[in-house]
């Protein structure tokens, strides 16, 4: 079917198959854009990366402070204390 074949079997569907028509393609644009775009997204070194690197070298320096010595726990308390209650 060629590309006017096709228009002319849009044109002649009534007016409220030819906007269902029209959703459809938007739909299927948004759709198709999210892949395409998720297909190009740069590649990150993160082993490498200085955000990466910020976060071990804090991690390095809490383990010489007194005051969050018990932080890990506390955390790990909280989390288990709030995963797991029933949220009906």
């Amino acid at each position: 079917m060629t590309q006017q074949e096709l228009f002319n079997e849009f044109l002649s569907l009534p007016a409220e198959a030819q906007h269902q028509v029209i959703d459809f393609i938007a739909f299927l644009r948004q759709r198709y854009a999210v892949v395409e775009s998720a297909s190009q997204l740069p590649n990150i070194d993160l082993i490498n990366d200085s955000f990466i690197g910020m976060w071990s070298v804090g991690v390095a320096r809490r383990r010489h402070r007194q005051d969050l010595a018990d932080s890990t726990a506390w955390v790990r308390g909280v989390r288990e204390n709030e995963w797991s209650k029933s949220h009906d």
